[in-house]
């Protein structure tokens, strides 16, 4: 097939973008295209890495990945599709999954997952309660890693206790107790949510054979208004707003306002304004410790870092309150509307065994689906924004000895490159001379910031390769939105595509027409004006305050488990998610008309 004829590019046909050669060298030799990948199809992970990947950040690919293919190939034994592998081209990351096509090695897994996963199926409760207590000692540890500061002399414990051991040793210990504390994460990470992805998929199916004409957001809808962790930072940020009602402290905080002026202005109002700011920080930690992307480069710094995101939020509740609106979310009407559409389609069935059959799935998803949203929490926002901080100390000693210019260029290192730099300045302590790192990674890591910079410009395809004929990974489908329709979509040529309309999945029911607001990252998000469409790459957790002011959602990238779609039906907005492209074909003050039940966003003019 010609390179016209085929709807994607084949990994071989990508170039290096001009003033980025050498950019490979930044990441791992095993992340690299080979030839025989240009028989596999590949897509573009842009709902986690939405940049080029900074060189040690590299690493929130690979340690997932590993995490993820351990437990659906060789854990649990998933019958019909292996792990997720990875590559990189022009700093981006694309993944594929290996699917299982042989029927006797299929039957081979089933027996093993069945019996693997029925154990967690059947005791889920007590060891998802086991799981939450493994998460907080890892946060816990993780926070009592001490890094050395290698003064002028070790300290006189060191002497009058006998420890026999001096703080250099330390700097391994420590950092290689971090590198290890995150691949720990990831695998608590995927313990559970292969499980729970499966779970909803299983019962996906089963109503699409027995209901033909059901939509993918109505059996999405069955789970939903089932009250979940993930909720709970911007419920936090609106028990601030309510507070700062009953304090009479409101009035301080203005849309856009910055944060230290209103903090400013409330440390002089006395003990109102102090009885405030007391809430805040007895709420930062951890509801604040939301990641402004979703976990994945060390760059997107959390709430705590910058509270122009969170006060904005605020002061948008309390003009809400004042107003007399509602500030809650129609759970309640939801849960009503769940059980409406459960009662209907069962009533549809026309025997016993298969209304037992529907009753159990739906109990299972029932029970699981509150991990598929809760985990990010834990993982993806405390755990990781944690981490990134414990990273940083380890960044400015490398400062404090001169061998990189600032804290933030250690994360231009890729991590075993960090290790032998932090060796190096343990040896230079220990021998009493200069370390050789001072005239070696700066201008490596100057080099790799300007080429960093400049994959910035590079517009990724999709997707690589040629199209599969299915696709059978729960978390393609469930997450990402990978279907052979998506792909299909996503194909389709400009020609034979309606110029003014744009497909995806019909993720939350609903008509809504607006004007788009085009964000790309969630500090953006104070741009977002009440009424209006948010048209976005993909969202994550920390994006929860704006759903709070739009008529609708429209993303890039998304499956009916995408945290846009889950989120959009928990507020009873329309939303499509996984149009492929929509924040390049629509521009922000364009009037859109969003239809989430049928999944198609026209561009109205």
């Amino acid at each position: 097939m010609s390179a016209s004829e085929r709807a994607f590019p084949l990994p071989s046909e990508i170039r290096d973008l001009p003033g980025t050669e050498g950019w490979e060298q930044m990441y791992p030799y095993f992340t690299r295209f080979r030839p025989e990948d240009d028989k596999v199809f590949w897509f573009y992970n842009a709902m986690h890495f939405p940049e080029p990947m900074p060189a040690f950040d590299v690493l929130t690919a690979e340690v997932p990945y590993q995490a993820l293919g351990a437990f659906t190939t060789r854990v649990f034994s998933f019958p019909t599709t292996l792990g997720i592998d990875h590559r990189i081209v022009n700093g981006r990351i694309y993944i594929t999954a290996y699917p299982v096509t042989d029927p006797e090695e299929i039957g081979r897994r089933l027996a093993v997952f069945q019996e693997r996963a029925g154990y967690y199926f059947q005791n889920w409760e007590r060891l998802y309660g086991e799981w939450k207590e493994r998460m907080h000692a890892l946060i816990r540890d993780l926070q009592a890693i001490h890094v050395p500061a290698l003064p002028e002399l070790d300290d006189i414990e060191t002497v009058t206790s006998a420890k026999g051991i001096g703080q250099n040793h330390y700097v391994r210990e420590s950092y290689h107790r971090t590198i290890e504390s995150f691949s720990k994460m990831w695998h608590h990470h995927f313990e559970f949510l292969m499980l729970g992805y499966g779970a909803y998929l299983v019962f996906f199916e089963f109503c699409k054979k027995a209901f033909p004409e059901i939509s993918d957001q109505t059996v999405a809808r069955m789970v939903a208004g089932i009250d979940v962790f993930m909720f709970r930072p911007d419920e936090e940020l609106k028990k601030l707003a309510r507070l700062a009602g009953e304090l009479k402290v409101g009035h301080k905080f203005g849309d856009g306002s910055d944060p230290t002026e209103i903090i400013s202005a409330l440390e002089q109002m006395g003990e109102p304004g102090k009885a405030w700011l007391a809430a805040l920080e007895e709420t930062r930690d951890p509801w604040f410790l939301m990641s402004t992307g979703d976990g994945f480069y060390h760059h997107h710094r959390s709430w705590n870092d910058d509270l122009s995101v969170p006060f904005s939020a605020i002061a948008r509740y309390i003009t809400m309150i004042e107003a007399g609106q509602s500030i809650e979310r129609p759970t309640a009407a939801l849960k009503a509307e769940r059980e409406r559409i459960i009662a209907d389609y069962r009533a549809l069935l026309g025997s016993d065994e298969e209304r037992g059959a529907f009753d159990q799935m739906l109990g299972l998803c029932h029970l699981v689906f509150p991990f598929v949203e809760d985990h990010k929490f834990y993982c993806e926002h405390w755990f990781t924004t944690l981490w990134f901080t414990k990273l940083r100390e380890f960044g400015a000693l490398l400062a404090r000895f001169g061998v990189i210019a600032d804290v933030e260029d250690f994360f231009h290192l890729h991590h075993t490159e960090a290790d032998l730099a932090l060796q190096e300045v343990a040896l230079a302590w220990a021998s009493g001379g200069p370390p050789a790192g001072r005239g070696h990674w700066k201008p490596i890591l100057k080099e790799r910031k300007r080429i960093w910079e400049k994959l910035k410009d590079w517009s990724p395809p999709p997707a690589l390769g040629p199209i599969p004929e299915n696709i059978a990974d729960p978390a393609l489908q469930m997450l990402w939105g990978i279907t052979s329709e998506t792909l299909a979509s996503w194909a389709r040529k400009p020609s034979v595509a309606d110029a003014n309309e744009l497909h995806g999945f019909a993720a939350s029911p609903g008509v809504a027409e607006g004007v788009a607001r085009v964000l790309k990252s969630a500090n953006d998000i104070g741009q977002m004006r009440d009424g209006e469409i948010l048209v976005c790459p993909v969202t994550n957790p920390s994006w929860g305050p704006v759903f709070g002011k739009i008529k609708a959602a429209v993303s890039d990238i998304g499956g009916t488990m995408s945290h846009a779609a889950i989120v959009a039906r928990e507020y009873g907005m329309p939303a499509v998610v996984g149009t492929g492209g929509a924040t390049k074909r629509i521009t922000t003050g364009q009037r859109v008309r969003v239809d989430g039940n049928t999944g198609v966003v026209t561009i109205l003019g």
